[in-house]
């Protein structure tokens, strides 16, 4: 048996569900409402805080334009110059969004350090008022990506992006109605810094996660040691090298691996038996696999794994 290949793309790919455009489009439309509103209110209240909190939110549009924008990127056929077409469009999206976020809240922490020394007499019933319907707005545009926030990277980033914005919005209605019946300036900005620490704890996780991913990192969602174990353990597989699993996008793993394998092994039904295993199993959806019978006189470039392959150098002529 010569060197044998072995491709799998999967027939029930991960990629988010049409429905997450329409939650993107009614997101997108109603946080530019409010985004108005705000600027409305802020400009008549004269409420720095109103006139910031717009431009924060301006920014989460923003947001959700780049994770719908990779959504449907991630959806285009590859080509000969992006033969995996462009689902890593999504890493990048929810990579950016983590940022956006660290740097949201780091300039909400700053302006509420400021206005905790310096605070401003501000409207504690427009602040309740603009609030309030913050928390509608963005609470129903995190419940709309909220089922797809633990399975897709790219959707985590828009939904933590409401959430924080719904989180903010509670923390203004408390501060305004604490500041209508005690007077207390200090308490708008104290509110902040306590959001800003709950936003944060979660953006770190986005960021970490997204910036693993872009580095080719294993996805969470699959045990690198469980799969090597169950190569391992597959009859006639005498070894397993060269094992790598990446992500192609934010819902789809991929693998590749070399197995030796013993010369009576019928090439086809292990690998339609390892490609469906993976997929079942491990939610793996891309598979490539390379089965080699171990001649020593054709050793694999790529063994052992801890070695790096050497060029290869053609020899003309005796």
């Amino acid at each position: 048996m010569g060197h044998h290949h072995s491709h799998s793309h999967g027939h029930h790919h991960h990629h988010a569900p049409t429905h997450f455009d329409r939650a993107f489009a009614i997101g997108v439309g109603l946080n530019l409402v409010f985004v108005v509103i705000e600027f409305g209110f802020g400009i008549a209240a004269g409420s720095l805080a109103l006139l910031s909190d717009a431009w924060h939110n301006l920014s989460d549009v923003l947001g959700l334009l780049l994770a719908w924008g990779a959504l449907a990127l991630s959806r285009r056929l590859p080509t000969i110059h992006h033969t995996y077409g462009l689902r890593r469009s999504t890493i990048l999206a929810a990579l950016a969004n983590a940022a956006l976020l660290l740097i949201a809240i780091g300039g909400i922490a700053w302006e509420a350090i400021q206005r905790l020394f310096n605070p401003d007499d501000v409207p504690g019933l427009t602040l309740v008022i603009v609030a309030g319907i913050g928390i509608l707005i963005n609470g129903l545009t995190a419940w709309l990506f909220a089922r797809g926030s633990h399975e897709d990277l790219n959707i985590r980033g828009a939904f933590l992006h409401m959430v924080a914005d719904a989180l903010i919005s509670l923390g203004v209605v408390v501060a305004g109605l604490l500041l209508m019946f005690t007077g207390w300036t200090w308490l708008d900005p104290l509110v902040s810094l306590v959001i800003v620490l709950v936003i944060g704890w979660g953006t770190w996780g986005l960021a970490r996660d997204s910036v693993d991913l872009a580095l080719d990192g294993v996805p969470a969602s699959v045990d690198p040691v469980a799969v090597r174990n169950y190569l391992n353990k597959l009859p006639g597989v005498r070894e397993v090298h060269d094992l790598h699993i990446w992500a192609l996008s934010t819902t789809e793993p991929a693998l590749t691996v070399h197995l030796v394998v013993e010369q009576h092994i019928e090439g086809d039904a292990l690998l339609a038996q390892v490609r469906t295993h993976l997929h079942d199993t491990f939610g793996i959806e891309h598979v490539t696999i390379q089965l080699e019978m171990g001649n020593p006189n054709y050793p694999c470039q790529h063994c052992p794994d801890e070695v790096r392959p050497s060029p290869i150098v053609h020899k003309i002529g005796v």
